[in-house]
């Protein structure tokens, strides 16, 4: 796997685990989620998407893949953190990858895979 990757990747877990010693929010924190959409769930589902569209299709290791889908999923038990639900999700990129085709809206994504907050 390319290093461009594994130190984007790395990045975006260090983000996470600041987001999280951070986070006090008062519920619901609607402007806090918006911004860990954009800060860490949007990126990293985006650096999949690079890997997997761009010129050179990236095979990430086992390892790297699996921190990949550990740092979206930390960044989604965040957002719902703001809506005062406590969340361990085990969702796929993959699966947030095909959503945000669908959707093209980061939003609906952490909605549709946290079911926060209801609809």
């Amino acid at each position: 796997m390319s290093h461009q990757y594994h130190d984007r990747i790395r990045a975006l877990e260090r983000r996470a685990e600041r987001a999280g010693e951070s986070l006090d929010p008062d519920p619901p924190a609607e402007d806090r989620a918006m911004e860990l959409l954009r800060e860490g769930v949007g990126p990293t589902v985006s650096l999949y998407c690079e890997a997997r569209t761009g010129d050179s299709w990236v095979r990430f290791g086992e390892a790297e893949f699996d921190r990949l889908e550990a740092t979206m999923n930390d960044w989604l038990a965040l957002y719902a953190r703001c809506y005062g639900v406590e969340l361990e999700t085990t969702h796929t990129i993959r699966e947030a990858a095909e959503l945000l085709v669908d959707t093209h809206n980061i939003k609906d994504v952490a909605v549709v895979l946290t079911g926060v907050p209801e609809r």
